[in-house]
């Protein structure tokens, strides 16, 4: 795996016309990086409308129209069977990346072992951020939590809305599952979980770096930062665990939470209910919203193996 000039193509997989405005302004952000990409590729998921408009209004973009399954995972490897760059990343289209975005991920690629990496992502409310919703569970809404790494450093698998692969790799290795996965606006996901841990057995001694630097932004709508959205993006959450489990075994799946069950919610609880000492009553709330976050996880954990187990989706 060369790295004497890598060429960076940058694959945004959209479903909906709700999104238009964010597509447009991904594609924007895409092209206007500090150093410039080799393509920008647009996979249509399974519209005919979204396909035609895109087409029309977005001419400086590469479309596709999805060959696969309908969903995340399918749109996505028809991407990548059409990409030509030597790395593959993937924004969301509702993200919109930083200047510094494409530089800042092949600059992860200076060591040949590196074979995956991702950036931050921060949050760019449209309504106003509820007080109750703790830093540990901006996972929820698809961005960087309290947790993750603050500089450069190795990790299980990046964060859907902002990560990359070598092209080669993720040819060898099949690409995404598409059992697993987001379909439409359901709240399913992990399938770059599954994805990473299965092209790091492949390739031994390779890693994923997460650099924060690489910065993108991503929407959170108003429907995002309600209670019963953040009830069943935990449960769907601990479906998608898992699948991804009898997928690739409890051990590698499960390995990054339970230093974030053991640790990393017990001291937001604590802080929580520090904050309540200092006169702040949302840390009381906020407090609840871990307890509440991980036991809806559970749940949805448990309810996905008796799925698995019984052959149920």
């Amino acid at each position: 795996m060369s790295n004497s000039i890598l060429a960076l193509s940058v694959i945004i997989c959209t479903y909906t016309m709700e999104r238009w405005a964010d597509l447009q302004a991904a594609v924007d952000s895409a092209l206007a990086q500090s150093v410039p990409v080799l393509e920008v590729i647009v996979v249509v998921d399974h519209h005919h409308g979204l396909y035609d408009q895109t087409r029309r209004l977005l001419p400086e973009a590469r479309l596709l129209a999805s060959t696969g399954p309908r969903g995340l995972s399918g749109a996505r490897n028809s991407g990548i069977a059409v990409a030509r760059g030597d790395i593959v990343a993937f924004l969301d289209d509702d993200a919109v990346a930083g200047p510094h975005w494409a530089e800042r991920l092949v600059d992860c690629y200076r060591e040949p072992q590196v074979i995956g990496a991702g950036g931050g992502v921060m949050p760019a409310w449209r309504a106003p951020r509820p007080r109750w919703l703790p830093e540990e569970f901006l996972w929820v809404v698809g961005c960087s939590y309290l947790g993750q790494p603050t500089a450069r450093s190795p990790v299980r698998n990046a964060i859907g809305a902002n990560m990359s692969f070598r092209r080669e790799v993720l040819q060898r290795s099949g690409g995404f599952d598409p059992s697993v996965g987001r379909q439409g606006a359901n709240a399913a996901g992990c399938e770059e979980t599954e994805l990473s841990i299965r092209v790091r057995r492949q390739f031994p001694g390779s890693m994923i770096l997460l650099e924060p630097r690489a910065e993108v932004t991503h929407t959170v709508t108003a429907e995002r930062v309600t209670r019963r959205y953040f009830r069943g993006r935990c449960r769907a959450e601990g479906r998608s665990k898992a699948v991804v489990t009898t997928l690739v075994g409890t051990d590698d799946a499960l390995a990054s939470e339970r230093t974030y069950v053991t640790r990393t919610l017990p001291l937001g609880v604590a802080r929580g209910l520090g904050a309540v000492l200092r006169r702040e009553p949302a840390g009381a709330a906020r407090a609840l919203a871990i307890v509440e976050g991980l036991a809806f996880t559970t749940v949805g954990y448990l309810d996905g193996r008796a799925r698995r187990k019984s052959g149920r989706r």
